[in-house]
């Protein structure tokens, strides 16, 4: 080879070697498993998920992969599906918002691969992690439970049944961790008696209760129904909620799924803003980060639902101030 060609050679390997590592950094490809209850039931916080790592700058097909696994409403395949993100060798487990029977399954799975949960209540009472400043193990997320959450849904209950005199607590013992339903418990009765009503507390261990747990109410003359947060309740949501409406109490929810379904309202943590917000976990694990270094973040924007329908079933008239708060209405 004369010197010439040398030279020539020489340069354009020097010239191709940082274009190689560019051209292979730029086809690395992030893998995330997501795993939910049911994907059709989720479609708002699912999007709002990807929105959020596309606003980071993942893009599905160019350096993103998302594979999806729904358990169709049957928790019991959730610890299956799991097992097969893990066999799938993915980088992260994502999992819906607003449930915390999914984190758990996916938890039982692996005690290695990074788990990020968009929104779950009570994360340390449920065994999700051991701290919320400081997780530790392989799971970190955001929290969207706090009890001065049933103070608020009391207070606008208040609003939205002028003059009740009692309300009703339903909730299931052991579905929070102990400190969480003690502080809840507790909260409910601080603000009941800020709002001068008086307190029913109803228990039901599961679904064959909810019949006499209402008809305690009605020979109580309860005028009105909050509840506790539950994965069974969630579940069963539909039924209490009409079992509400056939005894005409005007009821206050933790989630928006009770309104959709024709529920009067509901004050809880916007789910689709935590979804958005976990997708800066993912990031922060894609760039290096530990989970169990990451804080469990606490919710910081609350969403009003209030179905108009249901209150006019219910002869209520919304107070205008309430209905301007609202961030949904249904008509």
């Amino acid at each position: 080879m004369d010197r010439r060609a040398f030279i020539g050679a020489l340069t354009g390997g020097l010239l191709a070697a940082p274009l190689a590592a560019e051209a292979q950094q730029a086809t690395t490809v992030a893998r995330i498993g997501y795993l939910a209850t049911n994907l059709a039931t989720s479609p708002h916080t699912r999007e709002a998920f990807r929105q959020g790592l596309r606003d980071l700058g993942y893009v599905e097909g160019r350096n993103l992969v998302i594979e999806y696994r729904s358990a169709e409403g049957k928790r019991e395949r959730l610890p299956a599906l799991a097992a097969e993100l893990v066999a799938l060798k993915v980088d992260v487990i994502v999992t819906e918002a607003g449930n915390t029977v999914v984190p758990l399954a996916a938890k039982q799975a692996t005690r290695t691969l990074p788990i990020v949960f968009a929104a779950a209540a009570d994360p340390v009472g449920s065994g999700l992690v051991t701290n919320l400043a400081r997780p530790g193990g392989n799971v970190t997320g955001l929290s969207n439970l706090t009890a001065e959450l049933i103070g608020k849904r009391l207070e606008l209950l208040t609003q939205a049944v002028p003059g009740v005199g009692q309300v009703a607590v339903l909730w299931l013992p052991g579905a929070l961790g102990e400190r969480t339903e003690k502080e809840m418990l507790t909260e409910a009765e601080v603000a009941a008696r800020g709002l001068g009503v008086r307190l029913q507390f109803v228990e039901t261990r599961d679904p064959a209760d909810f019949h006499r747990a209402f008809s305690d109410m009605t020979r109580a003359r309860t005028g009105a129904l909050t509840l506790l947060p539950s994965n069974m309740f969630l579940r069963e949501h539909r039924r209490l909620v009409d079992l509400a409406a056939r005894h005409r109490l005007p009821t206050v929810y933790a989630l928006r799924e009770f309104v959709d379904a024709g529920g009067l309202m509901s004050y809880a943590a916007s789910l689709t803003d935590s979804s958005r917000r976990a997708a800066t976990y993912v990031d922060k694990i894609f760039k290096g980060a530990k989970p169990g270094d990451l804080p469990v973040e606490q919710a910081t924007k609350f969403e009003l639902a209030i179905n108009l329908k249901t209150a006019r079933a219910l002869g209520l008239t919304i107070p205008p101030a309430l209905l301007q708060r609202a961030d949904q209405v249904i008509e």
